[in-house]
């Protein structure tokens, strides 16, 4: 299992997520942040410091936002090794879901 970044996140990236993990698994797209479905260990440390309530453990994501699930995992096979979300910086690209998606808002 692990924590999946949903819907209220695209066009927002408040990026509160990244500061608060201990494992550096929370990688930036261009419209979405993302975590690491193999990196995540699960310890809800970026559950309750993200302003708009975008993420979930995998188990408890809202039927509506399953799709974001595998959104993650379409954005790592596009992004190529890991190793950090630190040492691999900002993304120029989203999972195919997510770039798909109409506007949310103003993005930051």
């Amino acid at each position: 299992m692990t924590y999946v970044i949903a819907q209220p996140c695209v066009d927002v990236k408040d990026r509160s997520c990244i500061d608060e993990c201990p494992v550096d698994c929370i990688y930036e797209g261009r419209r979405a942040l993302y975590i690491h479905p193999d990196e995540c260990v699960d310890c809800g440390a970026c559950e309750p410091v993200c302003p708009v309530e975008a993420i979930f453990f995998e188990a408890d994501l809202p039927a509506h936002w399953q799709d974001y699930r595998q959104s993650a995992v379409h954005f790592f096979e596009a992004a190529g090794g890991q190793g950090g979300a630190a040492s691999s910086g900002p993304h120029d690209h989203d999972s195919p879901f997510v770039a798909g998606l109409e506007p949310q808002g103003s993005a930051h």
